[in-house]
This record gives C-alpha cells, structure tokens and sequence, in this order.
C-alpha cells in the first residue's frame, strides 16, 4: 500500500499536470483567436513557423486594462511552441529527448539572476523549470528586436500558458536569439512542452499549431524571487507547484474574474492594477497622485 506521502506527492503531480483553464482566462483566449490580430502592436516582423510570413507580434492590446502581455499573428492565430532545451546539460532528470536538438545552448539569458538567488542552482534546467523563451536579441541585418523589459516584464517573472486545452505556469527565463534563417516567437523548455502535449515533444521535434497563448504579467509582484519559488526543485512538478500561488493571483487582472482574492485596486484610477494598495517598487509604478510607500501604491 502507498505511504500517505507518496499518495499526496501523486496528488500534487497530478494538479500541476493537468490544470482546467480557469473560465476567464478561457474567454479572454477565445477573445484574442475571435479579434483577429493585434491593434496594439508593440514589435511585429516575427515568425511562429519558418517560412510563414513574419506576421506576428508582440501584443500591448491589453497592458493597461489586465496588465498582460502575449504574442499572436493575424486571421485568429496565436503561436506555436518550439522545443528550448538550453541551460543546465545532462542533469538528473534528463531523460535524453533533448538529444536530438541542433541549436542547444549550455547557458539561459538570466543564468547570473538564478546563481544570484544563493540557493545552489548554477542555471535553469529545461527538464525542470518550466520557463518561456519571450524577447529577441536580433543581431542579423534585417532582424527584429524585443526586450519585453521596455514594457515591465522582469526576468524570471511568472508566465501563464494555455496549451492544449490547459493552462501551466512558467517563467520567463530565456530570450530568442538569431541562430535561424528567421526571427522565430513560440518557444518553451521541454518540461512545460511536455506537461501540455506528452512525452512525444522531444528536442526536434513541438506543436506545430498556432494555438499557444502565451501570458506575460508586468511588474515586479509577477516575480517569485529567490524564496517565492524553489530553484533547486528535483522534478518539473516540484518547481511548478512552487509558482502556482503566485501564477493564481496573476491571472485574476484576467477579465475581473478567475479567483477570489482579486488584486488590490483601492477604487478607480487611471491606470489599472496600478491604484491604491497595488504592489509597486517606485513612483512611476503607481496611477495619478499615488506614491510608493513600503512597497504598496498609497494616497501618501
């Protein structure tokens, strides 16, 4: 019989695997794939497909009002995901579909943020930590450039993700290169690739369809931080049930709905999710005549 540990580590597996999108973030995906394409937007010229064209973007059509960020291409589509297996090579819970990736790279974009952390972990690990490879750094003629950082999105925040029919939580924790014949959008570790589609994502080989939605949160409450997530996780469940409360909370600037402790708006202002009581690190984070004090938006 299975020790009431194991029962509740199968549990716990079980929900970070298998998570129902929550109904307002359902609609507000239905929403994007019913609009079109992005009025809003804030870099195009990227590619989701090689060979497709270079018709998709990322979108500020909702940065005000829900305070997210996604990418989507025109006529309804989104993107696709691509396999990203950089950082940490060969560690414990590699189970060798990476091998067949020509374009891996030993090290992610914000490696120096993890080891800063103190917490042992030298570098994210595509096999554990579910992050989302957002942003490009173009460095060929012709090509693009995005740093999601112009717009708020911090390093190592936490990212939603609705893919097959199910919504994970990532990171951001990796950045697009121009290591292709295109400025390519839609890539993700193989452990969050694999919590949406099965084993049969390997290193070479993704989901091919337009139909990932993509969610980055501005500001600095998206960012778990050294003890708001455990780094050194041994399993890709282990670290995304660390981020699950926060991932919870973020959703909710969604449509108003999708939980019941909504973010703190302190009534009307400006600038939503940035009123009183929001979370903030200076003035310029908070609406109107509000300023930062201890950290929350306040009337001073």
């Amino acid at each position: 019989m299975a020790s009431l540990r194991s029962t509740l580590l199968l549990s716990l597996a079980a929900v970070a695997a298998a998570r129902d999108v929550p109904s307002n973030v359902r609609d507000f995906y239905n929403s994007v794939r019913g609009k079109g394409q992005c009025s809003n937007k804030l870099k195009s010229g990227f590619h989701s497909i090689d060979g497709d064209d270079g018709s998709f973007s990322y979108c500020g059509d909702h940065l005000n009002d829900y305070r997210v960020m996604y990418l989507q291409g025109k006529g309804g589509q989104l993107v696709n995901m691509d396999i990203d297996c950089d950082g940490i090579q060969h560690g414990p819970a590699d189970d060798g579909r990476c091998g067949s990736s020509s374009d891996t790279q030993s090290v992610t974009s914000f490696q120096s943020t993890v080891q800063g952390y103190g917490t042992g972990q030298k570098d994210l690990d595509a096999f554990i930590h579910p992050y989302v490879v957002f942003g490009n750094e173009g460095k060929k003629s012709g090509y693009p450039n995005f740093n999601p950082q112009d717009y708020g999105i911090e390093p190592l925040s936490v990212m939603a993700v609705v893919c097959g029919n199910k919504l994970i939580y990532g990171i951001w924790g990796d950045t697009n290169g121009d290591d292709g014949p295109q400025a390519m959008v839609g890539e993700a570790a193989i452990s969050l690739a694999t919590a949406c589609y099965g084993k049969g994502i390997n290193g070479n080989s993704g989901h091919d369809d337009n139909d990932v939605l993509f969610i980055a949160f501005p500001g600095h409450d998206a960012v778990p931080g050294k003890d708001g997530a455990k780094w050194h996780a041994s399993s890709y469940n282990e670290f995304e049930n660390s981020i699950t409360s926060l991932g919870d909370k973020l959703i909710q600037r969604i449509g108003g709905g999708g939980g019941s402790n909504p973010p703190p708006s302190g009534g009307n202002c400006s600038w939503a999710g940035h009123c009183e009581g929001a979370s903030c690190k200076d003035e310029n984070d908070c609406s109107d005549d509000l300023v930062c004090k201890s950290g929350k938006c306040s009337r001073g």
